[in-house]
């Protein structure tokens, strides 16, 4: 079970972004997420007329390697740590410091 999974809203630990919070769009290996408005870059594109794409700069959202990122809680308004624990026979993410379940409507 990924502790960060897509649709989880995170925080940025590290780098130009940090203390931004973002949405997870999708998990692009193992080791890294695209994070929503986070990471943007410039990238210069050549046009393509075979696939009707046209060249210049753009604005491409790279991903970011997980351990750079946590999951944001909103009861401490913090970035924390993820576990994984059993709860009625189902298993369920919890935050450490507390032991809410990540994604819960209070």
């Amino acid at each position: 079970m990924e502790k960060i999974r897509k649709g989880d809203e995170v925080i940025i630990l590290t780098g130009r972004d940090k203390k931004r919070r973002g949405t997870v769009i999708q998990r692009v290996d193992a080791d890294h997420v695209l994070v929503e408005g986070i990471n943007v870059v410039k990238k210069h594109v050549k046009a393509n007329p075979m696939a009707g794409t046209q060249g210049g700069i753009i604005d491409k959202t790279m991903p970011i390697h997980i351990s750079n990122v946590a999951v944001y809680n909103p009861e401490s308004g913090k970035g924390e740590r993820v576990a994984i624990k059993e709860v009625d026979g189902n298993k369920v993410r919890v935050f450490r410091s507390n032991g809410a379940v990540v994604g819960a409507k209070a």
